[in-house]
């Protein structure tokens, strides 16, 4: 199961740095030291299924919520113009429906546990 999961991260991390081979290798070399951290683990160890699951987590994360953009200044990113990519989101990524932005002033989003209030 963890070369399985370690896999994934490393299938994650080409899909979320494609095309920045300095941040893919560097999320590359930090998956691997993940692992060798925790590769003294005996398989009967809980430890090592949460170290599993928290490994799958973060590539479902890297697939889903990371979405590369290209600089236009400050703190300006565009979408692509003329097929130049400037925001690079793919098929996997997710995209909300914002419904939380939508709600009554006042109203409360609970999150995993956590409470969100509007402004």
């Amino acid at each position: 199961m963890a070369l399985v999961a370690y896999r994934h991260l490393l299938r994650s991390t080409r899909i979320a740095f494609q095309g920045d081979l300095p941040l893919l290798k560097a999320a590359r070399q930090e998956a691997r030291n993940g692992f060798l951290a925790q590769a003294s683990l005996r398989p009967e160890d809980p430890a090592l299924g949460l170290a599993i699951a928290h490994a799958e987590q973060v590539s479902k994360i890297l697939v889903e919520n990371i979405v590369q953009g290209k600089n236009q200044g400050g703190d300006k990113y565009r979408e692509a113009i003329d097929g130049d990519v400037e925001l690079r989101i793919h098929e996997k990524t997710e995209r909300g429906d914002n419904d939380t932005i939508k709600m009554p002033n006042g109203q409360k989003v609970v999150l995993d546990g956590k409470t969100c209030a509007e402004r």
